[in-house]
């Protein structure tokens, strides 16, 4: 494992080899990987007594190391960190395997759909020249000098047909453009599926599958379909069930002659292909050896121990305790805000229902910038003293101490000269993006680029970077400034994008922003400080992710109304914030195209009936109230994680039952949301403040993101993540500096009897740049300390 081979590279290394861009070619690499990890037999059984949180810390310490650094361990400590960096290895091999093969699939669809495109916009000429012969023959039989016998008239309909182009060629013309008809673009996908059909059984046969639910018809097509992989013929012979496949499906697979029914056997392919990685997707299959697509019902709380601790979980969030309550609650919440909402229409101003039904609201007015803060503004643009970015993170650490986390995953002694100066030296190379070779070459020798990369390896993890920014947000919370701009009850989340390199499963293009990247996921609270990011791919329904933030954030700012837009929200999302006891606000794009759904059929409405479009199923909240409690106390306890089960609903499942209840018990709290928005004006304009902060947060923190183009030069996706926490941190350092300024700038004005409007203070932010230098030469000097700040924490109007 540690002994070179002829190529000068180690086993070792090859265990920490990363997935390229999705291609046919690279799904072949990661094939050949995964069976030459296979070799290694069942590593499993040697790890099946150790914690999984260890395992993959132990995976992790192995991960960053190299083999020289890996020999030099005892041999027990090697063997375990070996075994476990085998076993997360292969875990992820089956991860990045499934992964490419659901990224390859989807282009092989989205070609078939420009196909189809294409195939139409090549039709429409052939379209207007078959309608302008069809309007010819009519006009030819309404003529009233047209002839009188029957002979005459197919004689001269037939002369004009034959001037344009003849029967043949007219009735080959209309069965090309019907053949296309509707969106139907399956019978063009097997050109596109055809080259990777090969790889696509390699991979069938190299994961170990079985269902979730106990629905195996798709199951028991990819056996049938396996078992016939030899097969090049038209036709397939044999039964199989495929019922589970829509009727536009069966109609291009499922082939009458002779009044007997045969297996066309492409598109059979192309469409049993196709029901995996969809139903991959939702959950409904799963591969035993994988991490992300393994069974996500094995991580779930047993229901005999959610018994145990339903009650006062209940009891913690104010939630009935059992079916019946639940369902009775909710009604009531219901029809208690339709019934206020109906009855205040006449005097609310704000949304309008035309004849047709449709709501309308209307847009809220900016509210004016008064001459005293505009004043307020100018005298602290002049008073703010000029800081150097990397004195900010000194003064930050020396307030808060964050750097303390950070040093070997083994837990040794970090054995660097200087280790406090080297680590904030290292954050900011990495937060502003710089990279270790040039951000070396302006420390004036104090350290290198090897030593700066070593540390940020070795020393600085994305759990240590979240302890370091916890501790900035807990220290920044007791700070009297920031109450002046929220309670800290409220965040708000969204995404930007970052430019990132090609070869990596996570980088996709963005159709809206152009060039390929990843989305940084932010959680900011209404104190302007950042409390959680992620990075993930663009195609990511952000949603999936906006629960996870506040549940990840471990700081004392602690959240319960999380703001976000479109993206941000979903239906299952809303029942699951909602036994969460989060409020999910968000800012819904096209909000009037969203289903309200009743109480019940027979409810009506005197003013706002016209925007009910269907009832709730309360049966079914209720047969699903124990899965749905389940889920949620799983997630309560730490067994599984919010973004996980949602990545499940996100997808649509018709089989799995707790898609279909949090779909539901969705309906309910998004329905009530939606009747508070259109006749709140306040809530409203509270949520677009909150959204209009985090979009602010997105230019601030992309300001210190300066170096390297702007690129995450990286393909390792965990590296990556650590640039945008790398990046959090230098911003939340920042903006915790501003707030210590903007207080000793008031303190100041205090003194000198200026007079503090609390409104003005209140519109101010964070967020100010023009003071600070990012460019130069960077050094430290940990001698210098700043003012105390206990001196500085209270302002008083």
């Amino acid at each position: 494992m540690l002994s070179q081979s002829s190529e000068n590279i180690t086993p070792f290394n090859r265990l920490k080899t990363l997935p390229k861009r999705p291609s046919r070619n690279h799904l072949n690499d990661l094939l050949a990987h995964e069976h030459w990890l296979g070799n290694f037999g069942e590593i499993s059984d040697y790890v099946q007594h150790i914690n999984s949180a260890k395992v993959q810390h132990f995976a992790k310490e192995a991960r960053v190391l190299d083999a020289t650094s890996v020999k030099r361990i005892k041999r027990n400590k090697r063997l375990t960190l070996l075994l476990c960096l085998l076993y997360e290895s292969r875990r992820k091999s089956q991860d990045n395997l499934l992964e490419m093969f659901l990224k390859r699939m989807a282009t092989i669809h989205k070609k078939a759909k420009d196909k189809l495109e294409e195939i139409r916009q090549q039709h429409q000429q052939t379209s207007d020249q078959l309608l302008s012969t069809f309007q010819e023959v009519l006009q030819l039989l309404s003529d009233e000098d047209k002839p009188e016998k029957p002979q005459e008239i197919l004689e001269t309909i037939q002369s004009t047909l034959s001037a344009n182009g003849g029967l043949d060629q007219l009735l080959s013309q209309c069965e090309a453009i019907t053949a296309y008809k509707g969106n139907n673009y399956y019978p063009l996908l097997w050109r596109f599926y055809q080259s990777h059909r090969a790889t696509f059984f390699r991979l069938i046969k190299a994961v170990e599958l079985e269902s979730t639910t106990t629905d195996n018809r798709l199951i028991n097509a990819l056996n049938f379909l396996l078992e016939n992989s030899h097969r090049r013929g038209e036709w397939l012979m044999g039964k199989v069930d495929l019922s589970f496949t829509s009727k536009e499906w069966q109609k291009i697979v499922i082939v009458t002659q002779n009044k007997t029914q045969k297996i066309a056997r492409r598109p059979f392919e192309v469409c049993i292909f196709s029901y995996f990685a969809s139903e991959l997707k939702s959950g409904d299959v799963c591969v035993k050896q994988s991490a992300s697509f393994g069974d996500w019902r094995k991580q779930l709380m047993p229901w005999d121990e959610c018994q145990s601790i339903i009650e006062d979980y209940c009891g913690l969030l104010d939630l009935p305790n059992c079916a019946d309550s639940f369902i009775k609650h909710l009604k009531d919440w219901l029809i208690e805000t339709a019934s206020r909402v109906d009855e205040g229409y006449p005097i609310n101003e704000q949304v309008i229902i035309n004849e047709k039904g449709e709501p309308t609201l209307k847009k809220l007015l900016a509210r004016p910038i008064s001459e005293s803060l505009k004043n307020l503004e100018a005298i602290i643009a002049e008073r703010i003293p000029n800081r150097n970015l990397i004195d900010i993170l000194q003064n930050v650490d020396y307030w808060t101490n964050f750097t303390r986390h950070f040093g070997p995953l083994s837990g040794s002694d970090p054995k660097l000269k200087n280790p406090t100066e080297r680590y904030l030296l290292t954050i900011f190379t990495y937060g502003c993006n710089l990279g270790a070779s040039q951000a070396a070459r302006h420390m004036r020798g104090i350290v290198n680029a090897k030593s700066l990369s070593n540390i940020n390896s070795r020393h600085i993890s994305i759990e240590q970077l979240n302890r370091g920014l916890t501790d900035i947000i807990n220290r920044y919370n007791v700070l009297d400034l920031p109450q002046f701009w929220g309670q800290g009850d409220s965040a708000a989340a969204d995404g930007t994008k970052y430019d990132v390199q090609e070869q990596n499963l996570l980088s996709e293009y963005h159709i809206r922003y152009g060039g390929y990247g990843g989305i940084a996921y932010h959680h900011v609270a209404d104190k302007y400080i950042a409390l959680f990011s992620h990075f993930i791919p663009c195609g990511t329904w952000e949603a999936v992710y906006i629960l996870e933030g506040l549940l990840q954030n471990k700081s004392t700012l602690q959240p319960q109304k999380i703001h976000g837009d479109t993206q941000g929200q979903s239906t299952p999302v809303f029942a699951l914030s909602y036994l969460l006891g989060i409020q999910l606000m968000p800012r819904i794009r096209n909000w009037q195209d969203l289903i309200f759904y009743r109480p019940d059929k027979e409810t009506v409405y005197k003013h706002i009936d016209s925007l009910f479009k269907d009832s709730i199923n309360w049966e079914l909240l209720r047969t699903h109230w124990t899965d749905l409690m389940q889920v949620v106390l799983s997630i309560y306890t730490g067994k599984i994680s919010s973004a996980a089960i949602l990545r499940k609903l996100g997808n649509y499942s018709r089989k799995n039952r707790l898609y279909k209840a949090f779909r539901e018990l969705g309906r309910v709290i998004r329905t009530i949301f939606l009747l508070e928005y259109i006749s709140d004006g306040k809530l409203r304009r509270q949520i677009t403040a909150a959204t209009n902060k985090v979009e602010a947060y997105h230019g601030f923190s992309k300001w210190f993101f300066f170096g390297g183009d702007s690129i995450i030069n990286s393909n390792n996706r965990e590296e990556m993540e650590k640039r945008i926490k790398y990046n959090d941190l230098v911003a939340n350092a920042v903006i915790f500096q501003n707030v210590v300024d903007l207080t000793e700038v008031f303190q100041q004005l205090q003194t000198e009897g200026y007079f503090l409007d609390k409104e003005d203070v209140s519109a101010l932010s964070p967020y100010l740049t023009s003071h600070i230098k990012r460019f130069g030469d960077y050094f430290l000097d940990l001698t210098q300390t700043p003012t105390q700040l206990d001196d500085l924490m209270v302002l008083t109007f």
